[in-house]
């Protein structure tokens, strides 16, 4: 199993762009979410970014940093792991 810190490197090495696969991160952001019961303005405001970012990023628009995903993984409160537990072997530019 990968850690965080190589998940984190092969997915911006490959400078992942690809619409599929940040619609697949912000597909797995937003059911996390949803579990935890909480809405975009909860997870925003606690994450301290704005909502139109977490709407973009659950929606595939952008791909986002890492300091925003450590936000987002502490708004969920979640391990940063669990937040990127996606199959970036997988994924290829």
């Amino acid at each position: 199993m990968l850690n965080f810190v190589q998940i984190y490197y092969t997915f911006m090495s490959n400078n992942i762009t690809n619409t599929t696969h940040l619609l697949r991160f912000g597909n797995h952001l937003k059911n996390l979410r949803t579990s935890k019961k909480m809405t975009l303005e909860q997870v925003a405001a606690t994450a301290g970014i704005d909502i139109s970012q977490v709407h973009r990023i659950e929606k595939g628009k952008i791909n986002t940093t890492l300091s925003t995903l450590i936000a987002l993984s502490n708004a969920l409160e979640i391990n940063i792991g669990e937040l990127v537990n996606t199959d970036f072997n997988t994924l290829k530019s």
